[in-house]
C-alpha cells in the first residue's frame, strides 16, 4: 500500500483488496515454481481481479479480419544484423497510460515521436490526450481504440502537438486544438501495416523505423508481469 500510494475508502474495501491481494500472491509463487522463462512479481495491480485489470487497462479495438487495411508493402533494402532506436536517440522515456484505456494512442505516438526524430533529428514528445480528445470518429477514448485510425487522423487533422502544450491528463475531455492552436505540430503523409505472420517484413519495417504494436495483454499473466525480471 505504502509503495503504490494505495488508499482505501473504508475497512470493509481495505480487507477485500487483501484477500485479492492473498489470491494474486498465491498464484505468483505457484506460476514462478513452474514457469521457466517468464516472472511474476508483486506490482500495482496486485489488488485487482483480472476483470478488474481487463476493464480498466486494456483499450486496443482491432478491426474485424475482413476490413481493408492500409498498403502493407513495405519498403527498404538489406536487413542489419541489429539496431537500437534507444541508443539512435529515437525512443522518449517510458510513459504511463494509468487507468485509462489508452494504449492504442500511446503506441501511435510512438512512432510518430520515432520517425520524427529519424527525420528531424529531433526527439520531440508528443500528445496522447490530443488523440483521446480529438480523434473520436472511429476511436473512443479511454474505452479503447486502434493505431490504424490514429495515424490517420495525424495525417488528416495537420498533426500532433506536443506533450507539454497539451499534456496527458488520464481521462476523456474536449477536445482543445484552439488552445495550442500557435504551438508546433509534427506531422505524418500516411502509415503502412507490416503483413501479418512475416517476420523477414516486421525486420525490414523495424531497422527502418520504430514501430507501433499492440499486445494482448488479456492474459492473467500480464496482470502480475514482473518486468524487471
Amino acid at each position: 500500500m505504502e509503495k503504490h500510494s494505495k488508499i482505501y475508502e473504508s475497512i470493509e474495501e481495505k480487507i477485500q483488496r487483501f484477500e485479492i491481494f492473498k489470491d494474486n500472491l498465491f498464484h505468483i509463487d505457484d506460476t514462478n515454481k513452474k514457469a521457466t522463462n517468464y516472472w511474476l512479481g508483486l506490482n500495482e495491480f496486485a489488488d485487482l481481479t483480472h476483470d478488474e485489470f481487463k476493464n480498466n487497462y486494456l483499450g486496443l479495438r482491432p478491426p474485424p479480419v475482413t476490413e481493408t487495411r492500409a498498403d502493407s508493402e513495405v519498403e527498404g533494402g538489406g536487413i542489419p544484423k541489429a539496431v537500437d532506436w534507444r541508443k539512435k536517440g529515437a525512443v522518449t522515456a517510458v510513459k504511463n497510460q494509468g487507468s485509462c484505456g489508452s494504449c492504442w494512442a500511446f503506441s501511435t505516438v510512438a512512432a510518430v515521436e520515432g520517425i520524427n526524430q529519424i527525420v528531424t533529428g529531433n526527439l520531440t514528445a508528443l500528445s496522447e490526450q490530443e488523440l483521446i480528445d480529438c480523434d473520436t470518429g472511429y476511436n473512443s477514448g479511454c474505452n479503447g481504440g486502434l493505431m490504424d485510425y490514429a495515424f490517420s487522423y495525424i495525417a488528416s487533422s495537420g498533426g500532433l502537438h506536443k506533450e507539454e502544450d497539451y499534456p496527458y491528463v488520464m481521462e476523456e475531455g474536449t477536445c482543445e486544438m484552439t488552445k495550442a492552436a500557435d504551438a508546433a505540430v509534427v506531422t505524418i503523409t500516411g502509415y503502412k501495416d507490416v503483413p501479418a505472420n512475416n517476420e523477414q517484413a516486421l525486420l525490414k519495417a523495424l531497422a527502418g523505423q520504430p514501430l507501433s504494436v499492440a499486445i494482448d495483454a488479456s492474459g492473467i499473466i500480464y496482470l502480475l508481469y514482473d518486468f524487471t525480471y
